[in-house]
């Protein structure tokens, strides 16, 4: 397994939109697990595909306390089964160091396929229902910091630009 480099806001590249998986393949297993590896080495709970440059609908996430809880979500589409709306501080390993208030529903219904391209369906609320839409967010093009201000998020952008010239 291999880490990859993880895109950082506002590189461009974080705006496509991703395309549905039609190959469930060996190279798709190898993809998988060095997301996971990348995603916990980054100390991430969660992993979209268009985070490493790759623009293909899949999402790796893991919010147990022991990291031994990998969940794979291969093509995912969730519904609303409860409007009722929970605020958490999101963070994202593209915009490494900020956290921000963002609201969303509490309770959802995912339809995804798995790592073998095998259909499933769950029920996901609190911390995993907030991952899920915040993951499947990116495959849509949309970081978290488009729920806040565009004041809050041209802040974000000029320190991290400031950062990436310095590492330049």
């Amino acid at each position: 397994m291999s880490l990859l480099p993880i895109l950082e806001f506002p590189d461009s590249r974080l705006r496509k939109i991703a395309s549905p998986v039609t190959v469930f393949d060996e190279k798709l297993e190898v993809l998988i697990d060095n997301m996971f590896e990348t995603m916990y080495n980054a100390q991430g709970i969660g992993l979209a595909a268009t985070q490493i440059d790759v623009h293909k609908r899949l999402l790796v996430i893991d919010v147990s306390e022991n990291k031994d809880s990998p969940l794979t979500f291969i093509n995912p589409e969730f519904e609303v089964i409860e409007n009722e709306l929970s605020e958490y501080d999101e963070g994202c390993l593209s915009v490494p160091g900020f956290y921000d208030t963002v609201s969303r529903p509490q309770r959802i219904k995912v339809r995804a396929q798995d790592r073998l391209g095998q259909a499933f369906e769950m029920e996901a609320d609190g911390i995993l229902a907030v991952c899920i839409q915040h993951e499947v967010d990116h495959l849509e093009g949309k970081l978290f910091v488009d729920y806040l201000s565009s004041l809050k998020r041209q802040r974000i952008r000029k320190k991290l630009e400031k950062e990436h010239k310095k590492s330049a």
